[in-house]
């Protein structure tokens, strides 16, 4: 998870989580997963994660924020949550532990 405004850039993030190579999922593996669809990410969908296949990574940035935004596993709404509900009860509750990273979002 980054803000929505952040550059991504996978070089950045690799070389933070060890891995040679990131892409995004395709839509097969989303559904599998997550039980959502392309345009409708979000940590929701972690719920439906049962086998924890997914690791959760938040860039510091989101954790420094009193409130973040999600959709409630649907593209036709939006969620705002105490950032702090989402990492202490939310989480837990799924199962999930998140990994912080740090994305610069510079070129």
């Amino acid at each position: 998870m980054t803000q929505a405004d952040k550059k991504f850039k996978t070089k950045e993030l690799s070389s933070q989580i060890g891995s040679a190579r990131l892409s995004f999922a395709d839509p097969e593996d989303m559904l599998k997963y997550l039980d959502i669809e392309p345009g409708a990410v979000s940590i929701m969908g972690l719920m439906n994660d049962k086998d924890h296949a997914v690791q959760l990574l938040i860039d510091e940035d989101v954790l420094e924020s009193e409130y973040l935004g999600c959709h409630p596993c649907v593209c036709t709404s939006s969620l705002k949550m105490k950032t702090s509900d989402v990492t202490e009860r939310f989480l837990p509750a799924t199962g999930h532990t998140f990994k912080t990273v740090h994305l610069s979002g510079e070129d």
